[in-house]
């Protein structure tokens, strides 16, 4: 597998204008703003499907995540960047992608324009173990909840506040 620090990332302003591109550890390093997906899978339920990362994770590793996605890496659209990562971390193909919104989050280790989108898909899934631990479908009441307890994903609670409001 290749070595994730070394992935080419697109580099934006805060107007989510396309100023360059370097290493995902250079813009982790300099805090640079860069853009990420998010893509919430929802099961027939409405239940959402949230991850364990993994301890080896650049950012938030250990935390709840809300989302599969990550880093558009240069080149790369929302989309494909939202297709691609669906595959990789949860083995899924072929669903349909709503588009929701963009947004902008900000924190002390984290800036990053997100497109978030949302799908279903009732699993079963395939898991990439070198990103999550393990994962299970929760109501999003449930989410907010536990994330009260233990940790998530900052920005990723910050999309399902705003997800929320339109479920």
């Amino acid at each position: 597998m290749k070595n994730p620090a070394d992935e080419i990332v697109q580099i934006v302003d805060r107007d989510n204008l396309i100023t360059g591109e370097c290493p995902r550890s250079v813009m982790r390093m300099q805090m640079l703003i860069h853009r990420a997906c998010f893509v919430l899978v929802f099961n027939g339920r409405n239940e959402l499907f949230v991850q364990k990362r993994t301890m080896t994770k650049d950012l938030y590793p250990g935390h709840w995540d809300i989302a599969a996605g990550g880093v558009v890496l240069a080149g790369e659209s929302y989309e494909t960047s939202a297709e691609r990562e669906l595959l990789e971390e949860l083995g899924v193909t072929g669903v349909s992608l709503e588009f929701r919104f963009d947004s902008y989050y900000e924190d002390p280790e984290n800036r990053v324009w997100g497109r978030i989108f949302t799908c279903t898909h009732d699993g079963p899934f395939h898991l990439q173990a070198e990103e999550i631990d393990f994962g299970r479908f929760m109501t999003v009441s449930e989410v907010l909840d536990v994330s009260t307890r233990e940790p998530f994903t900052p920005d990723g609670i910050a999309i399902l506040k705003k997800i929320q409001r339109h479920i």
